[in-house]
């Protein structure tokens, strides 16, 4: 089977066993599906070493930005909250299985950061929408969350999608740093 639709097939899995174990008071069940799933993403990866820092890029912008829609009031999460105004454990476990398709069932964006961009915008907040819809979150101020959901999204994907590209071409971070260069030359 593909690569691809293996990944595809397995992101699905896992955000349906966040949402929905969510919205059923066991968010847990999704932290334990994701888990799994990365973890074989991880041990299967041609470069194993950059999907664990896309994963812990995906884990600072989640934590951050929803982070931040919960403290603005415009987003509540029911369930798996374990401080007030940190981001459930449930969907920080959602945005590390969202590093799994960045070179997989969404390599397909590498090729175009603006595209990358519009659907962001576009898929981002409609993932909310759903999530909503199956009872896990709670668009508190709807038209205020989806506008901050999609211009954040709008920046997290093509900001993502550079990454894997520079990840792709072998540039390690900070690599233009003088200390590591003068390092490198001796």
């Amino acid at each position: 089977m593909n690569r691809t639709l293996i990944n595809f097939a397995a992101f699905q899995a896992g955000w349906f066993a966040c949402v929905l174990g969510a919205a059923n008071g066991l968010p847990w069940l999704g932290l334990l599906t994701v888990t799994v799933i990365v973890a074989l993403h991880i041990r299967t990866a041609d470069q194993p070493a950059n999907e664990l820092r896309l994963l812990a890029l995906c884990l600072i912008f989640g934590l951050v930005f929803d982070s931040l829609l919960v403290t603005s009031g415009w987003v509540r999460y029911p369930n798996g909250m374990l401080f007030s105004n940190i981001a459930p454990y449930w969907i920080l476990a959602m945005w590390a299985l969202f590093a799994t398709t960045l070179n997989y069932s969404m390599g397909w964006l590498k090729s175009s950061l603006v595209l990358a961009s519009v659907m962001g915008a576009v898929f981002g907040p409609l993932s909310y929408l759903a999530g909503q819809r199956l009872g896990a979150i709670e668009l508190l101020e709807p038209r205020y969350g989806l506008l901050a959901l999609a211009f954040i999204w709008a920046a997290v994907m093509p900001t993502l999608v550079y990454v894997t590209n520079q990840l792709d071409s072998k540039r390690k971070f900070g690599s233009m740093l003088p200390l590591q260069k003068l390092t490198e030359t001796e």
